[in-house]
């Protein structure tokens, strides 16, 4: 037998969404429909889930009455055995299902790559992780769409800002956060020798407009005429757009479009999804720690993945996760590791929820 966590709380928010789906008003705003509909369905697992198991239990105390009745004992020995093999499967995946959705669960989400340690070769990297992850969003039909960038002399990327569309974007790519580090042969590099270069990668929710207003008066905007390459549409016109964020200091510099309008546009996107971040982290009182884990400082030690091409690896250090599939990891295919963080993922937050309620 297994100890049965406490339901009521569940049967009682059930009951509650129950009420509420029942009301025609909330109808009206489409996206509380959907968060209530959502988390309704939710709870009807957990509780179908709970009762699945309180049968199987009943069960075997109907069984255990059996044992000493000759014409029944081999069925009800058989019968316990059985369910009592299923019951813990099934306890896991209740508890499993008990744990608190994430609430950017189903967001558009803002990547941001930076070239970290190593010049020219750190750039050409931040370019591999760009195409990496344009591929994964080839792969899963997601919407892609550049908000910002800026190149570096050999080609590669100094920054890139994109923004990805999709239902599952968000929980796919939330734990891509951090310093990603290359060990490889630069082209550059006449002897051969194996140099070690970083990126980093930020991972945004979209803000909507609900969540974060900003005053006019608390922005800084400059237009200028765009640098770099772009063609002679983007470097003869004033079409790109900074944006400071007088508050917190927070900038954002746009120039993708040849129209001014849209830059800002696009600069605002980005700039509302970094304030929605900053806003987020400050809730848990842990903003600075956090942001430190998640863009780190782009040194060659500070990692939570390396890409090695000399042994075709990628590993991911958080979780002590190896596979030597880096050329298919770069051609879009993560979801083994996607899998196995989310399985991590998972596994701590369970603990700590059962640590919680002892």
């Amino acid at each position: 037998m297994v100890d049965l966590p406490n339901i009521e709380p569940f049967l009682q928010r059930y009951n509650e969404l129950e009420s509420k789906l029942a009301d025609p008003s909330v109808f009206k705003d489409q996206e509380l429909a959907t968060k209530i509909s959502r988390e309704h369905s939710k709870i009807k697992v957990i509780l179908e889930q709970f009762e699945e198991i309180s049968i199987c239990q009943k069960a075997i105390e109907d069984a255990k009455e059996l044992i000493n009745e000759p014409e029944f004992a081999e069925t009800a020995k058989e019968e316990i055995e059985k369910l009592e093999i299923k019951i813990p499967s099934l306890h896991k995946t209740l508890l499993y299902s008990m744990l608190p959705e994430d609430p950017d669960l189903g967001r558009n989400t803002i990547i941001e790559i930076r070239a970290g340690a190593g010049g020219g070769e750190a750039s050409l990297f931040a370019s591999d992780l760009y195409r990496m992850y344009c591929k994964l969003a080839e792969n899963k039909n997601w919407n892609f769409e550049c908000m910002s960038q800026s190149t570096s002399e050999t080609g590669g990327f100094k920054e890139v800002i994109f923004l990805l569309k999709g239902q599952d974007v968000w929980s796919k790519l939330k734990f891509e956060s951090g310093v990603h580090r290359v060990q490889r042969v630069p082209v550059t590099e006449a002897s051969g020798r194996i140099h070690t270069s970083t990126a980093t990668v930020a991972v945004l929710p979209e803000a909507r407009d609900v969540e974060i207003k900003i005053d006019p008066s608390e922005l800084e905007i400059n237009v200028c005429r765009a640098s770099g390459p772009g063609g002679q549409g983007v470097n003869t016109t004033d079409s790109a757009v900074q944006i400071l964020h007088k508050p917190t200091g927070l900038t954002v510099y746009c120039a993708d479009e040849r129209s001014q309008l849209k830059n800002k546009n696009k600069g605002m996107t980005v700039l509302k999804s970094r304030l929605l971040n900053l806003k987020q982290t400050e809730e848990r009182e842990k903003y600075a720690k956090e942001r430190r884990d998640q863009v780190g400082t782009g040194d060659r030690s500070e990692r939570i993945r390396t890409y090695n091409f000399p042994q075709s690896r990628i590993t991911d250090h958080r979780i002590n996760y190896t596979s030597h599939a880096l050329n298919e990891a770069l051609l879009g295919d993560l979801d083994h590791l996607f899998d196995a963080l989310s399985q991590e993922d998972q596994k701590i937050k369970l603990e700590n929820m059962l640590s919680e309620n002892e």
